[in-house]
């Protein structure tokens, strides 16, 4: 099995200058790259390294960067059974170019990636909200999304129609125990009840 580090070494040097820093950290190797170099880096990893098949592609949220969104692409390789991560920054303005030509997969990946935060994708077939209803607004992964003053889109059973609903978070189900695991608990946990009655022989 290669060495992560050396491969790392490895695609910098056939890449020239398009991987800014590649790292391992708990075992896996991440590529930092240029927005721009995306198609390149991609076409490289699966044409001469075996990194065959896109996992995912996804983004996080930065919103205290000026480039606040990292776009984060995981590929795998079978024949050498290895991972590879792969992270460009982005701002809300700029276009990622799309790799649908180059893994058919990223289709609903990269349309995923747009509902959710808001990243575009150029020249991407078919940009448009996977997940979100109808005339939603919005971005709901982004760190700055509000979580009430939204409205919902169901199906009504008894109405036999679609409904408008505003979104209500209701919690009146969850239990919150902020007492210290030091402490132990005031009530028997289920699965405790045997220990408790040995210890009062």
């Amino acid at each position: 099995m290669t060495d992560l580090n050396d491969l790392g070494g490895k695609i910098s040097a056939a890449l020239s200058g398009a991987v800014k820093a590649a790292n391992v950290t708990y075992g896996e190797l991440t590529l930092v790259v240029e927005l721009s170099d995306i198609p390149r880096v991609m076409k490289s990893l699966r044409d001469s390294f075996g990194f065959t098949i896109l996992i995912d592609v996804t983004a996080v949220d930065w919103p205290q960067r000026a480039k606040r969104f990292d776009v984060v692409y995981h590929l795998l390789s079978t024949r050498n059974n290895m991972r590879v991560r792969v992270k460009a920054e982005t701002d809300e303005g700029a276009a990622v170019p799309t790799i649908v030509p180059l893994f058919p997969a990223a289709n609903w990946f990269e349309r995923e990636t747009f509902d959710m935060y808001g990243v575009t994708f150029a020249d991407h077939p078919d940009l448009r909200r996977l997940l979100t209803d109808y005339g939603f607004s919005g971005f709901p992964l982004r760190k700055d999304f509000p979580l009430t003053g939204y409205v919902e889109l169901r199906y009504d059973d008894e109405q036999k129609r679609v409904v408008y609903q505003p979104v209500k978070l209701v919690q009146e189900f969850r239990d919150f125990d902020f007492m210290s695991p030091w402490e132990g608990a005031p009530y028997i946990i289920p699965g405790d009840e045997k220990a408790t009655k040995e210890t009062q022989k």
